[in-house]
Order: C-alpha cells, then structure tokens, then sequence
C-alpha cells in the first residue's frame, strides 16, 4: 500500500486553474523527484496537498494518507497530518525562521508540539535534532539568533524542525537553491544518511537534475501544470523520451565540453490562463505535429515502468492509448 496516493489533483486560483490532474503516489522509504522550470505547479502540488494554499484557491480531487483524505479535510485534522506525518522544508530559510526567536526556542516548540515534551525534555531533544544535521556545538548555539548561522545551517536548523515529528514523509522545496556548490552537497548529503537512518520517503522538489540523480530512485517532470514524464532516475538520465525534459538536458552545461553553445528551450513557461491549444509545450518544441497543436496528449504508459505525455516521444512511437484518448478529446472539443 502507497504512503500518499494522489489522484486528479486540480487547483484553481480565482477560477484560473493551474493544475490540471495531477496523478502521484508515494511509496514507504521511497525518494521521488519532481522537476521542471519555474511555474510549473511543483510547490503547489504539495501546497494543496497539505492545506496550505491561501483561501482563494479551489482544490479538487483526491490526496490520500494511508486511510485518511486530506482534500477538504478540517483544519484539526490537517494540522494532526503536518509535521507529524508528512514535513515540509522551503527553499528560503531565512523567510521561515522568526529573526527575533532564538532557534533552540523555536526547535523545542516544534518537539513539544509533536512529541509532548516539555522544559528540559524539549531542550535536549532539540540539540540532539541540532546535532544530527551537523551544527557545531550545538550546546552553545542553542540560543543563537537565526542571522548568527549561515545560510547552509540555516537550512540545517529547518530539516532539524521537520525531523522533530519523526514524519513518514518530507517534502523538499528546492533546499538547496540559495546554497553555494559546497554546501548544496552538504545538505544532500544530511538528507540521504538522514532517510538512510530513519527510513522516511523523500519528495524532492529541484531544477537541479544533478540533485535529483543523488537523491532519488524516480523522477516526475512537471511542466505547465501537468506530469509529462514519469520513470526511474536511471532510465530518465539515459533516455528521456519527452521533448522537453531531452531539452532541460540539453540546457545542462558539460563539464567535457568544448566551446559550443548551450542549447537552451526556447521561449518560456505559459501563463496558466493563457495555455496553448493542445499540448502546453508545443510552441517550444521542435518536434510538433498537427495533432499536437489540436489535441492534448495523456500521460500514458510505455513500457519498462515509464510514462509520458507525448504524441512524439523521442527515440520511440506514441502508445496507441495516448492518440485514441486524444482523439476522443479532440472529436469532444470539435462538437
């Protein structure tokens, strides 16, 4: 049985949608990546799942955990599934943070919080959670203010908050963007000996492909509101099959290569109110057929455990599936 099941995932913000079915589950102790350019939904799919999105937006379909649905779940009961059961860090720690709260302080709260542990209980439960993601003398530093750690323990102090709930799941929201090259490393690897140690599943959320390949065993790539490609990190990093994940690579620089130019997708991400007809990457991509302008392709199975949203896939032929249910959508729409 799936630790979190997610089935026709939408999203609207003032009758605008932005997801568009988002169809996910993750397994026990597992790490799943979820990758894609800047707007894509790949924070709001996990935003909407937790209940964290402001009033105006409207969430439709099913997130379950385990026996439990969190889709219009009340605040109660949402509030017993954060941090305890699934935890969630930000890619800005310093915005997370309260500047004026010592971070021992704010630790403590978080574990009396979820674990009922009051005064010097909490106070030595949290250095230890201070001590198990690498900050020096945490002892001492335990009445630190959060602009006397750097940026990287920074981070370091919000996986010790999301760790305090011994939570089944933890969602990571691109922690490691505003880190330098060292310390992103650093920080991926706290969070591969931190699953190794307590066996809880990863959501990994990045630009990063490189990150991603270090911290997960399957990969969804997102783009305008939708999963386009969904397979093992090993099968994607040896051949993508959708057009634009083969272009996030494309755009990688090569460490062994000479002086060319890199070749970077064309134009950008669409609004989501202003979605193209068809397939949403069809005016960025070099392998459109009429079909794609006119039909929207579903994510459909492959083969070998990969999925894709692509009437041309690269390096293979688009399942009979994904045409015929375009068809009918395309005949649907033309009625």
């Amino acid at each position: 049985m799936s630790l979190v099941e997610i089935s026709d995932l939408t999203v609207a913000f003032d009758g605008t949608r932005v997801l568009h079915g988002i169809d996910l589950t993750i397994d026990k102790g597992e790490a799943v990546g979820l990758v894609g350019e800047s707007g894509c939904g790949k924070s709001v799919t996990w935003l909407a799942a937790l209940g964290l999105l402001p009033g105006k937006a409207t969430v439709g379909g099913s997130v379950r955990l385990g026996d439990r649905q969190l889709v219009g779940a009340s605040r109660a009961a949402l509030e017993s599934v954060r941090g305890s059961r699934i935890a969630m860090i930000f890619q800005d720690p310093s915005s997370s943070l309260n500047p004026v709260i010592r971070v021992g302080r704010q630790i403590a709260e978080t574990v009396e919080l979820h674990q009922g542990l009051k005064g010097k209980a909490a106070r030595f439960e949290a250095i230890r959670l201070m001590e198990l993601v690498g900050i020096p003398d945490a002892v001492r530093r335990f009445d630190n203010f959060p602009h006397e750690f750097s940026g990287g323990q920074n981070q370091r102090l919000m996986i010790a908050m999301a760790l305090s709930g011994n939570p089944d799941l933890l969602v990571a929201d691109e922690p490691t963007t505003a880190l330098d090259a060292t310390i992103q490393a650093q920080i991926l690897d706290l969070l591969i000996s931190i699953r190794a140690e307590t066996g809880m599943a990863i959501v990994f959320i990045s630009h990063d492909l490189g990150a991603v390949s270090q911290v997960c065993e399957r990969v969804c790539v997102m783009y305008a509101g939708r999963i386009v490609e969904r397979c093992s990190t090993e099968a994607l990093f040896r051949e993508p099959r959708h057009p634009y994940t083969r272009g996030l690579f494309d755009a990688i620089p090569r460490l062994d290569g000479g002086r060319e130019r890199m070749v970077p997708i064309p134009g950008t991400v669409p609004q989501p109110g202003r979605l193209p007809g068809g397939c949403a990457f069809s005016p960025r991509c070099g392998h459109t057929s009429e079909l794609c302008h006119n039909s929207l392709p579903q994510l459909a199975e492959l083969g070998d455990g990969r999925a894709a949203a692509c009437f041309h896939p690269i390096g293979g032929i688009a399942p009979a599936s994904a045409t015929g249910r375009a068809k009918v959508r395309q005949g649907a729409t033309t009625a």
